[in-house]
């Protein structure tokens, strides 16, 4: 068993719960209840579950891996969800620092909860 791995899935379906409890109440339903375009208001419906479901795959991908026994099948695989979680993470920072808000890294904190997955998947793969 990989341990790192192991701990790499469990943070994510952790960050998949955050995610689909706290994105419900704090950005899908303020989203639907908006003045925007029905057609926009909806893909975005759709991404949001669209991230859900990859949140919880991935979860479920590192606990598949961190119970296979060779891991050189498993480790591109791995380097993949901590690129895949590196590159989320990426994109919260990045959008929250073009904004211009004081104090921004806490405005958006979602890159808080997607690094530590990155690390842990990483340090699993090597």
């Amino acid at each position: 068993m990989n341990g790192w791995l192991l701990a790499a899935g469990i943070t994510a379906l952790g960050v998949a719960a955050v995610h689909i409890v706290g994105g419900h109440r704090d950005v899908v339903r303020p989203l639907l209840s908006c003045g925007l375009a029905d057609e926009p208001k909806r893909v975005l419906h759709a991404v949001w579950h669209m991230v859900s479901i990859d949140l919880v795959l991935s979860g479920l991908a590192l606990l598949y891996l961190s119970l296979a026994d060779d891991m050189s099948d498993t480790s591109l695989v791995a380097w993949f969800v901590a690129a895949h979680f590196i590159a989320y993470a990426a994109a919260f920072l990045v959008v929250t620092l073009s904004v211009g808000w004081p104090r921004p890294l806490l405005r958006l904190p979602q890159w808080i909860l997607l690094l530590p997955v990155a690390a842990l998947a990483a340090a699993g793969a090597a």
